[in-house]
């Protein structure tokens, strides 16, 4: 028995132990791993930032783009002096619009990238940038609204007085814009910090300025409109009515705020409100 079981000892001893193979590695797989431990993980973090970012601006600026045309906005600015002039550079007022927001989302993934990564110049200069970069994107923005709401009320308004014959009404179309690109201006300069208020000083001194000379540049049209109003109120007279005014007589065609149209043998009068009140008014029966 004894020389039977130290011979099953011994080879038992003689065995070793035996281990599974490893799979084996593709070169995809080895470059994956080498390449991972390249760079620390913080920068792979910030990588994965900086793609969610320009992802989101793309989708962003697009939404921003069906937004503004679903709500009507480029029909509502066509004929702008804006539009014209993106028009010439093949683009729009929209497509700027949808490129600023892109660009205002790729900038903060950006800097969220350089934060994340622990660059030093982005924790240097992160707060102030954070604090500084939707403030421009804001003004930016205000002055483009601005230009574009101007130009439009410009020709809002030159419409409107395309009929009144007077040399002065051109220059209400312009004071018009302009006033609107003065306050666009003040409000993009507040959201910068700048401090305005020698600009809103300047501002009440030109409100002013334009409500005193146009006083007295269109008093006359001012009168005309003050009388036009109280006879469209009271109607001391009707079209049809034969009436005469001064040395002017003729049944009435038309009245506006500002003149009564009257015709007499074939020939049509253009009387100023005005002149209602100064010479009065005889209403044949």
């Amino acid at each position: 028995m004894l020389p039977a079981v130290s011979l099953l000892l011994m080879q038992s001893g003689d065995r070793t132990p035996t281990t599974a193979p490893h799979p084996a590695t593709s070169p995809a797989d080895s470059f994956l791993a080498e390449l991972y431990t390249l760079f620390p993980r913080d920068v792979w973090f910030a990588l994965i930032v900086l793609v969610a970012g320009v992802a989101v601006a793309l989708i962003l600026g697009t939404l921003t783009r069906r937004v503004l045309t679903g709500l009507g906005v480029p029909d509502a600015i066509e004929g702008t002096a804006f539009e014209r002039t993106a028009r010439n550079f093949d683009t729009s007022t929209v497509e700027i619009l949808g490129w600023l927001v892109r660009y205002f989302v790729v900038g903060i993934a950006i800097l969220a990238a350089l934060s994340i990564a622990n660059v030093n110049y982005a924790d240097r200069f992160w707060s102030q940038v954070v604090e500084f970069l939707p403030m421009l994107f804001f003004a930016v923005v205000i002055l483009i609204v601005g230009i574009v709401v101007g130009d439009k009320v410009e020709l809002l308004v030159a419409e409107r007085l395309r009929g009144v014959k007077l040399p002065q009404i051109g220059i209400i179309p312009a004071a018009a814009k302009f006033t609107v690109f003065y306050l666009a201006s003040l409000i993009a300069l507040s959201q910068l910090g700048v401090a305005t208020m020698a600009l809103v000083i300047f501002l009440a001194a030109y409100l002013f300025a334009i409500v005193f000379l146009g006083g007295i540049a269109f008093a006359d049209m001012l009168k005309s409109g003050a009388a036009g109003t109280y006879l469209l109120l009271t109607q001391p007279y009707a079209i049809g009515d034969e009436i005469r005014v001064g040395d002017t007589g003729g049944i009435v065609q038309e009245v506006d705020l500002f003149v009564t149209h009257v015709e007499d043998d074939g020939e049509e009068y253009i009387v100023p409100n005005r002149k209602v009140f100064e010479e009065g008014i005889v209403r044949l029966r």
